[in-house]
């Protein structure tokens, strides 16, 4: 999903200030997608640019004028096409997990501190979930549509069952690496010389590979 699409799902709602929507923003989709205000004011300069956007002056007393911003025709159209095609699939990236991948040079001490971690990690996200409720209840007294609050609502319940299931794997990690469950040999790692001569010629060969 790219920017666009969320700040234009936010004015397919109702007209906002870039200020107001970095507020929804922060109070609402946080949780799966962050944005900060650069990237939400240059957003909404492109779309504007682009005829999916107006924006509107609303001059202010011993203030900058406040910017509105309103979707078009067109903006929704794109919207509603975007929102009813399947969604993009995009290549999976975790660092956390490449460093897991490689966790076996540490040793089981510095192994728990980085599980431990995790664990902690994901135990301080399920706290901030917990509060999302709360924090838009503004947000559905504004937009008061039971069947958007149904499918908003959808998305925390998505994000509590991943760091639910993340912090019982880290978990159950920890008990693991406690436990010896973790094998202390590292043996040896074995890797061919890519560039020796040797490795490409007939001798270096297996029988069954060789040309008769």
């Amino acid at each position: 999903m790219s920017l666009e699409f969320a700040v234009l799902g936010f004015l397919n709602y109702h007209p906002y200030t870039g200020y107001d929507l970095k507020k929804i923003f922060d109070n609402s989709v946080q949780h799966f997608w962050h944005a900060d205000q650069s990237q939400i004011y240059r957003t909404l300069a492109r779309l504007t640019e682009q005829g999916k956007v107006k924006m509107e002056k609303i001059p202010q007393e011993d203030r900058p004028d406040r910017k509105v911003y309103t979707i078009t025709e067109a903006g929704r159209l794109e919207f509603l096409k975007w929102l009813a095609s399947p969604p993009a699939m995009e290549g999976p990236h975790s660092s956390p997990l490449v460093q897991v991948f490689f966790t076996g040079s540490l040793s089981d001490e510095a192994a728990l501190v980085k599980f431990e971690g995790f664990a902690g990690m994901m135990r301080a996200i399920l706290a901030q979930y917990e509060q999302i409720p709360a924090q838009i209840i503004p947000y559905q007294q504004e937009i008061s549509s039971p069947r958007e609050h149904f499918f908003w609502m959808l998305t925390l319940e998505n994000g509590m069952a991943n760091m639910r299931a993340n912090l019982e794997w880290a978990e159950s990690v920890i008990e693991r690496i406690k436990s010896g469950m973790a094998p202390q040999s590292r043996g040896e790692w074995h890797s061919p010389d890519w560039h020796s001569p040797e490795s490409h010629s007939p001798e270096s060969q297996s029988p069954s590979t060789q040309k008769d």
